[in-house]
């Protein structure tokens, strides 16, 4: 949890110094969202290969590569502004979306086998303290601001708070022995039915690619992005342009919907646990629409402020019960979670740029609506991210350069206690023959 709280941080003290980095650079506002632009392209790149990483090495080398990434990135988004180089800017922006891309992965597995460890539902408290550490962040942008912090000292600090902080926590971050994670066998068998070969564990993550499941989950969190990222976006600009507010008040409201989605974060738990995914990713959607559809066409400020409630209810449960969908299986999910990433970076590239055309002709505040369409979308696909069952079909098959006796553990959670049962059903059926011969025996 504090590793997502750490990202939030990491993420909005940037987005806090963007006025500060545009006047700088005396950046026009289409130049501004180019160079934005360019950080969600570097974190859709990197989101397509991030699985593998993560299947190949592990969860902590992946963490390891994107936090020196992100320090790198940190300290060029410090340095452009302040010698004036727009090029250092852009190449630190799209440095920070590949290290975003590659640390989500890793973050969002083991959260999984967190929730999978304790048998109840808790990634949406992951994202929760993300949005706390978000509203932290944005707190501290504002506060470096108004003391007169240049940007590079600022970001620099971050890169050196997100270096230790992560470097510390790489202990306790990778649960060793999950519930279902790997197959009870005895020391003797474990070295080669856990280990994959290389080739295997690639066709894993690339497999996820050709998951009908997978990628309609995949669109309900490409939906849910798309509705919390626009938000993020847009929702202040609308309260000031489409109720003649303050920039005060737009962010205030901002602030509303941010807290209505940590608060359902942290207390929606118990209806999933209850519920179950299906109905909740259905009734979040429902809710979702119902938001946006008031805020878009309220008569009043008021009632508008309530509908921002509601979008922001309706927001919070979806992204991390598709991550809970996405890792079932958690010999796949690295290379599952991956794909829904790329969905939601899909989200982030195509959602600025298409609300703002429509925005051109009819108003942010009424552009949000459109929003509703992706919502609709999710709500008819929520059957899909209901428990995967467990089959042996799922089973990808044996490749030449698989270690011995991999194939065991793929097809049997407990191998070893198989061929135990086998052998002792085989010592009962001896022991039934033979007394049947000593009673049918004649003196």
């Amino acid at each position: 949890m504090g590793l997502f709280a750490l990202a939030g941080i990491t993420f909005s003290s940037w987005l806090a110094r963007i006025p500060t980095v545009r006047d700088l650079l005396d950046l026009s506002t289409s130049e501004l969202g180019v160079l934005l632009l360019i950080g969600s392209v570097g974190a859709l790149l990197t989101v397509t290969f991030s699985g593998m990483v993560v299947q190949r090495f592990g969860s902590r080398v992946a963490v390891v590569a994107s936090t020196v990434v992100l320090a790198v990135a940190l300290v060029l988004m410090g340095a452009g502004p302040s010698v004036g180089s727009v090029a250092l800017l852009g190449l630190g922006i799209f440095l920070n979306g590949v290290a975003v891309a590659l640390g989500n992965v890793p973050l969002n597995v083991e959260s999984a086998r967190v929730e999978r460890a304790m048998g109840r539902t808790v990634i949406p408290q992951f994202h929760a303290a993300f949005s706390i550490g978000a509203v932290a962040g944005s707190a501290l942008g504002a506060t470096a601001s108004h003391l007169g912090i240049s940007v590079a000292v600022q970001f620099t600090a971050v890169a050196v708070l997100a270096v230790v902080w992560r470097l510390a926590s790489l202990r306790g971050l990778v649960l060793p022995d999950a519930p279902g994670d790997r197959p009870r066998t005895p020391s003797r068998l474990v070295t080669g039915a856990v280990t994959m070969g290389r080739r295997r564990r690639i066709a894993t993550a690339l497999d996820s690619w050709r998951e009908p499941r997978t990628l309609l989950i995949g669109v309900v969190v490409m939906a849910a992005a798309l509705s919390e990222g626009s938000a993020n976006d847009w929702l202040s600009l609308a309260v000031v342009d489409g109720f003649d507010q303050t920039e005060a008040v737009g962010g205030a409201m901002l602030g509303v919907f941010v807290g209505a989605m940590t608060l359902v974060r942290l207390l929606g738990t118990r209806l999933i646990d209850r519920f179950g995914r299906v109905a909740v990713l259905r009734v979040s959607g429902s809710v979702s629409i119902v938001g946006l559809l008031l805020f878009g066409f309220a008569p009043s400020f008021l009632l508008a402020g309530v509908g921002i409630v509601l979008w922001g209810f309706g927001a919070a449960l979806a992204v991390p019960v598709g991550i809970a969908a996405a890792s079932d299986d958690p010999m796949r999910a690295a290379g599952r979670v991956a794909v829904v990433s790329a969905f939601a970076s899909v989200a982030s590239i195509a959602a600025p740029p298409l609300l703002g055309i429509a925005a051109a002709s009819t108003g942010a505040r009424h552009a949000l609506v459109l929003i509703a369409v992706a919502m609709v979308a999710s709500v008819l696909l929520a059957g899909r991210v209901a428990p995967e069952p467990a089959s042996n079909d799922d089973v990808p098959a044996r490749h030449d350069d698989d270690e011995p006796l991999a194939h065991l553990a793929d097809a049997d959670p407990d191998p070893y206690g198989a061929i135990v049962a086998r052998h002792a059903d085989h010592v009962t059926a001896r022991t039934r023959s033979s007394r049947r011969r000593r009673l049918l025996r004649v003196p």
